[in-house]
């Protein structure tokens, strides 16, 4: 990194005890597991190793050596923006629990700026990829017409998948097109269905959900092979599924029809308070980001079709 991380000493014994303390404690307290506590475990080490070369100790450092280290660090050209945003989070996580257990006093991290972080695009689908991925499962089989017709739900509402499979079966109404969705806060909002989804909810209804529901139906909306609600993991085990049977590769989650669905509508012209309202977003901010996807997809057209692209 530096001459003076080359020349580090090595950790200190109490250090190693502190250590050894908040690893137990990240486990016994909130449970992380043992890749997450390796990785607080290895920031932290290094942080160590690099105050000792000027003897000082990880237990013991100054705000001013918190912020000489992470300086080093990121001068050493070795580690991006994310790497040291995870080095920091591991120092306030250390030191807040050094003052929570009343081994410090004070919290030197509390006051270290974070890094600015590039905002991460949401990985969507074309549309030739989302038609692709819904003409999947076997709709001979009445779980795989609940597939068709939760897929296709899921593209025409963009509803997150904890609220398509918490939907109870009185949440639709095929009569006025609209699903009835609790969102996160408690909040609660009407999205329309549209043609298509309501065309393969309405078979469903008819043709697979009374096999799949048994002696005793549950509530639910989307019912699972042995008639209970269709559940997160079983979502995801499914979408990836069919993604693999449309030869869709790389990762693919529910949530991508989401971002499919808003990306899709704000391509073809939906105003952003409009797409805000049917995402359910508290914060205009949060439905910006779809804005760059949009954006950034009209330029790769523009670059490979336009003649002066």
């Amino acid at each position: 990194m530096t001459e003076k991380a080359n020349t580090a000493k090595g950790i200190d014994a109490t250090d190693e005890a502190l250590l050894a303390a908040f690893d137990e404690a990240l486990w016994l307290e909130d449970g992380l597991a043992r890749a997450s506590r390796a990785a607080y475990a290895t920031d932290l080490r290094a942080a160590a190793r690099w105050l000792s070369a000027s003897d000082v100790c990880l237990g013991e450092a100054r705000l001013s050596d918190l912020r000489d280290y992470l300086a080093a660090r990121s001068a050493s050209g070795g580690f991006g923006a994310r790497s040291q945003a995870r080095a920091q989070s591991a120092l306030r996580r250390f030191y807040a629990w050094l003052l929570r257990s009343g081994r410090r006093s004070d919290d030197p991290a509390a006051r270290l700026k974070s890094p600015h972080l590039p905002r991460a695009l949401p990985a969507t689908l074309s549309a030739g990829q989302v038609e692709a991925l819904l003409a999947a499962p076997d709709i001979d089989d009445p779980v795989g017409l609940r597939d068709r017709a939760w897929l296709e739900l899921m593209y025409a509402t963009g509803l997150r998948v904890s609220e398509s499979v918490g939907l109870p079966l009185h949440a639709y109404s095929a009569q006025q097109g609209l699903v009835q969705v609790m969102g996160k806060g408690r909040r609660e909002r009407l999205v329309p269905v549209g043609d298509e989804a309501a065309y393969w909810l309405a078979r469903y209804l008819r043709e697979a959900r009374p096999m799949l529901a048994g002696p005793r139906p549950d509530e639910a909306l989307l019912l699972s092979r042995r008639g209970h609600a269709m559940s997160r993991q079983n979502a995801w085990q499914r979408i990836r599924l069919h993604a693999t049977a449309a030869g869709i590769s790389g990762k693919l989650s529910p949530h991508s029809l989401r971002h499919a669905f808003a990306t899709h509508l704000l391509d073809h012209g939906a105003d952003l308070r409009a797409v805000q309202m049917l995402l359910g977003h508290s914060n205009l901010d949060t439905t910006q980001i779809y804005t760059h996807v949009a954006r950034a997809r009209l330029k790769r057209l523009h670059a490979e079709h336009h003649p002066r692209g």
